[in-house]
């Protein structure tokens, strides 16, 4: 038996060379090998680079909708009640009814194909926007766009998890989810362009043929997609012709070398299983709550639109209206990039989420109060944009926090984001209703509340991680080394540790550390015990 005592001897045993992982007590080295690292890049270049364009161009088709309706959209489209907030209605209600759904059929369906047609299918939606001629049309098209984009964000979350290591997991996050503000700032860059150069082009409007370019790249991209996306670490992508077959062994080695579970299809036991887990409950609450609370920025720029000088004129023409934001999305950028950085160089993920719900609870004082200088608010809009970096440590805590179950985390990563997506789909029409632009009364107000509960809601999950998650984790870890270890004694091997440090190193443990699908062997079983070189 792989006792507790052993357990704590192999971690004195660490040197200044090695971590351990606090949820399965694994030792692994801080040094990758050189084949290592060269397979870490090709999945920046290729997973990565797909991920992060198709986050742009989804988050330019979400935010098009904002610089489409303050560069003619409103009046192309009699639009004067709030028929913007229920853009965003619409298209909640179609992501958030397939949200689930999806996350359960990319454990059916291969991510490289799931994906990209899924990808095809929103960016022909998309370029159907620009032939609208009434707003019911545009509520059909989004919601339907909701369902085709719902598997994008935690789809692509999903893969990070399977393929990056935790040293390596929250900075990959955060390049992706800081995509959300480059998405913007090129919305908004793209639109001024577009009004200044295409405006009335072969008879259509400026914000019109924001959406057919939209549509092109997004295409564009899907059909990339085949050969980008490369499938589960076991599971290869034989389009994928940038991973060779040894690519796939040291995914499958890193996998076991941090003793987390491979990829398997969706049961009603993970339903079972995450239900009964208090994450399910704490993680989608902590990220509801963040992401309400932030809410606030996406309205700077209706704020700008209606500042006017004391004769009635407006302050900032369309095309400032536009170019103002880009600077709080580059911030945002940089404050996702530091954020996800320091949260893998420490490893600890509550405490970047805790820094951020304290600063955030700055502008939304300042501007509950509203009775300010001007001053004041465009420093309070441009605090708002730094704190846009906590889905990446959260994200990152819960698969921390679920090493052994990877269904299960996908599951709550899909529920997470489909509550989100449910409750805001209304809760936006009463919180930042558009009739009261720019002064909201409310919806500050309720930042300040919902700041205060993250905080709240984050001291618990921390405590709660450190009482019973990572016990159980490290026990869970630990009557799998047992397995293990019986299964050697019986075929005669004898390993003299169970912690390897590098992927040449790591177990191969198909059984015990559920790699039950052996990759490139016939579907032949083969379990490797290595022992101390």
């Amino acid at each position: 038996m792989w006792s507790l005592k052993r357990k704590q001897q192999a971690r004195d045993g660490a040197s200044a060379d090695e971590s351990i992982d606090p949820q399965t007590g694994a030792v692994v080295s801080n040094h990758k090998s050189k084949e290592e690292r060269a397979f870490v890049r090709r999945l920046d270049m290729f997973l990565m680079t797909f991920g992060c364009l198709s986050q742009i161009i989804k988050y330019l088709d979400q935010t098009n909708i904002s610089s489409a309706y303050v560069s003619g959209m409103k009046e192309d489209l009699n639009m004067y009640g709030n028929e913007y907030n229920y853009f965003t209605t619409y298209f909640s209600v179609g992501y958030c009814i397939f949200l689930i759904p999806s996350q359960i059929a990319i454990t059916y369906f291969r991510p490289n194909l799931w994906l990209p047609c899924l990808e095809i299918g929103w960016g022909i939606l998309t370029g159907l926007i620009a032939m609208s001629t009434n707003v019911k049309q545009v509520y059909a098209l989004r919601a339907f766009l909701g369902v085709f984009e719902s598997s994008a964000y935690p789809g692509t979350v999903t893969l990070l998890m399977s393929w990056y290591t935790p040293h390596e997991l929250a900075l990959r996050i955060g390049f992706y989810h800081s995509c959300q503000s480059i998405g913007s700032m090129l919305s908004n860059a793209l639109q001024t362009a577009i009004k200044s150069t295409m405006d009335n082009h072969l008879g259509m409007a400026g914000w019109r043929w924001l959406f057919v370019i939209n549509a092109i790249m997004t295409v564009a991209l899907g059909l990339a997609g085949f050969v980008m996306i490369p499938n589960w670490p076991d599971k290869p992508n034989r389009w994928a012709i940038w991973l060779k077959p040894h690519h796939y062994e040291i995914a499958v080695a890193r996998t076991a070398r941090f003793k987390r579970a491979s990829n398997k299809k969706f049961t009603w036991a993970t339903v079972k299983r995450s239900v009964k887990l208090p994450l399910f409950y704490l993680i989608p609450c902590l990220y509801v709550a963040t992401v309400l609370a932030q809410a606030g920025y996406q309205y700077f720029n209706l704020w700008l639109k209606a500042l006017k000088h004391a004769d009635g004129t407006p302050v900032w023409s369309t095309n400032d209206v536009l170019i103002i934001p880009i600077g709080g999305n580059a911030l945002a950028v940089a404050c996702v990039w530091i954020y996800a950085f320091f949260s893998d160089y420490f490893h600890t993920r509550w405490l970047i989420v805790m820094v951020q719900a304290f600063i955030g609870l700055i502008p939304a004082i300042i501007l509950s109060v509203w009775n300010v200088s001007d001053g004041a608010k465009y420093f309070s809009f441009f605090i708002s944009f730094t704190v846009l970096a906590t889905a990446p440590p959260i994200f990152s805590w819960l698969s921390d926090l679920c090493p052994h179950d990877a269904e299960q985390r996908a599951f709550i990563l899909g529920w997470a984001i489909a509550l989100y997506y449910a409750i805001s789909s209304w809760s936006q029409v009463y919180i930042w209703p558009a009739k009261e632009a720019p002064h909201y009364k409310a919806g500050w107000k309720v930042s300040i509340g919902l700041w205060i509960l993250v905080i709240i809601l984050l001291c618990t999950l921390r405590i709660l991680e450190l009482k019973v998650l990572r016990p159980r984790n490290l026990r869970i870890t630990e009557e799998k080394d047992a397995e293990a270890i019986a299964g050697a004694a019986e075929r005669g091997d004898a390993p003299e540790r169970l912690y390897a440090t590098n992927s040449e190193d790591a177990l191969d443990i198909k059984d015990d550390f559920d790699q039950k699908e052996s990759l490139d062997r016939k579907d032949k079983t083969v379990v490797k015990v290595l022992s101390a070189s």
